[in-house]
């Protein structure tokens, strides 16, 4: 009899250890100016504000945490990171519409002057959080502009270090954009650097939109400390991209992984499975601006479709 013990004992532990982890499904989405109808007099959000510019319902507003609800649905991913939310209040709002999942929250109020953040949404069944900042991003002159959001999280026993990041846009000039994604590009890398001082082996993620295409400048100065986009091999691809500006397919919208999670240890990510969601009902299919993504404004029109982004997906594994 304790021959036996022994074997189902260990037949037991053989089981186990060959037990797999399911994938963390992660993603990102610009959820394209997702405001709460509330005049903020510290932000520059009257536009979308009850009495302003853009003539906001309560129905127009229903109408775009619907659409954004959908997203989620189309991506069921474990994390979303989201950007162009204005606070926890539209967050909370978006949740509840999504009826799939009751995610977690993590959100910060950035300086940015249009009071737009960023945002992490989880599902604590498939990722706990073992911390959570905002890096203020300080530009030259003082231009406030959104925090990048930094996140610990811990999937199939093992850390995952998370960045969700909205860089400057050309606003105001290209070449005054590329300075400001230049400083914003230093901080990240200064502050990944950081962490690989402390843990080579370190399992990083970024995702955001990054107003360059995974060849331009800034992006690509993030080799240096190991990161790469997921998107790169996809460009010069017809008719595919996240978003497009005069007619022209780009992809703003990433995820730039350390070179950590192409290897055999620890967290990898799944091959071929980074994903744009690009269903017929995320574009326009018709008119002059067939293919354009379907947003929901366009100027203080109202076009009521989602965003201006596509959202993106990858996976990740337990090795």
């Amino acid at each position: 009899m304790k021959k036996i013990s022994i074997f189902v004992m260990g037949l037991t532990l053989s089981l186990s250890c060959s037990e797999t982890v399911e994938p963390l499904v992660i993603g990102f989405w610009n959820a394209e100016n997702l405001f709460d109808l509330v005049d903020d007099p510290d932000t520059r959000d009257e536009e979308f504000a009850l009495g302003g510019r853009k003539n906001v319902t309560q129905e127009i507003y229903d109408l775009k945490i619907k659409h954004s609800a959908e997203v989620l649905a189309d991506l069921n991913a474990d994390v979303v990171a989201l950007c162009e939310v204005e606070n926890a209040s539209v967050l909370g709002d978006l949740n509840q519409a999504y009826a799939g999942r009751d995610y977690a929250i993590i959100h910060y109020d950035s300086p940015d002057e249009r009071g737009i953040d960023n945002a992490l949404l989880y599902d604590p069944k498939k990722m706990k959080v073992v911390s959570s900042r905002p890096i203020p991003n300080m530009l030259p002159g003082g231009d406030k502009t959104r925090d990048i959001l930094y996140v610990i999280g811990e999937y199939g026993g093992e850390k995952l270090h998370i960045f969700v990041d909205h860089w400057p846009s050309n606003y105001g000039g290209n070449q005054e954009g590329i300075s400001k994604r230049a400083v914003t590009a230093q901080l990240v890398a200064k502050t990944v650097s950081r962490i690989l001082s402390r843990d080579a082996d370190a399992e990083i993620i970024l995702l955001g939109d990054f107003n360059e295409n995974p060849d331009e400048m800034n992006v690509m100065s993030l080799r240096a400390v190991g990161l790469s986009s997921l998107m790169a091999p996809m460009l010069g691809e017809p008719k595919k991209g996240t978003y497009i500006y005069r007619g022209e397919d780009l992809f703003y919208d990433q995820i730039l992984i350390h070179e950590s999670l192409s290897d055999e240890h620890g967290l990898a990510i799944e091959p071929g499975s980074a994903y744009i969601l690009d269903l017929p009902k995320y574009r326009q299919q018709e008119g002059d601006y067939a293919h354009y993504t379907f947003r929901f404004w366009v100027g203080d029109r109202l076009l009521g479709g989602y965003s201006d982004h596509l959202a993106v997906r990858v996976n990740i594994l337990k090795k």
